[in-house]
């Protein structure tokens, strides 16, 4: 009677163990296969705009492609030197540019109603988390500007909404996806130069 107790016990706990591990495996493909891993899915945007329908190579098929892409990433001229975050206001993008004059990350962004005029500023202040001008709780809020009570500067929704540019509202929220805005949040500190092009 108590070896059969115990095989039933056994099977139980292998039985769970197994079904453990499966949790883990997929959770751990999820995981890699998340929105916030921009290289992979950049790449397999890349692969799906290359292709027709019938998955024949569209014209001017991937290379095509890669050189928009890489048009998209270069840090834009008349920028500045050195380390410096560029925004350009026309193509809603942002470089984080490291010492080097390489950029480390490029993103897109959703400006507010309220854009800055071009120029060179600083990072003036920071917070980790605060409710917007648009009264969405938002966070990794990087600040670099401040005229005609508008306060420019990044941040990322908890929600990850963008700011409504027709909402009548005078706000200068630069809104990025959140691990975006990490990226910005632990490149950015006070001090750091912040270069606005048109």
């Amino acid at each position: 009677m108590l070896s059969v107790a115990r095989s039933s016990s056994g099977v139980i706990v292998a039985a769970l163990t197994a079904a453990a591990l499966a949790g883990v495996g997929f959770l751990a493909y999820q995981a890699e296969a998340a929105p916030d891993k921009p290289a992979r899915h950049a790449a397999a945007a890349g692969k799906d705009k290359a292709s027709q329908p019938g998955g024949r190579p569209a014209a001017g098929g991937a290379s095509q492609d890669k050189g928009q892409e890489q048009d998209r990433n270069a840090v834009p001229a008349a920028s500045g030197t050195g380390m410096r975050v560029v925004y350009a206001l026309a193509q809603k993008r942002v470089w984080l540019v490291g010492a080097d004059g390489k950029a480390s990350r490029t993103f897109d962004v959703a400006p507010s109603a309220v854009s800055p005029q071009a120029g060179t500023y600083a990072v003036t202040s920071r917070s980790a988390t605060i409710t917007g001008s648009d009264g969405i709780p938002v966070e990794h809020v990087v600040r670099f500007h401040a005229a005609n009570g508008v306060v420019f500067g990044f941040s990322a929704a908890v929600d990850g909404s963008s700011p409504n540019p027709n909402s009548g509202k005078r706000t200068g929220a630069i809104r990025e996806k959140p691990a975006d805005g990490r990226a910005m949040w632990e490149f950015a500190v006070s001090g750091t130069k912040v270069v606005v092009v048109p």
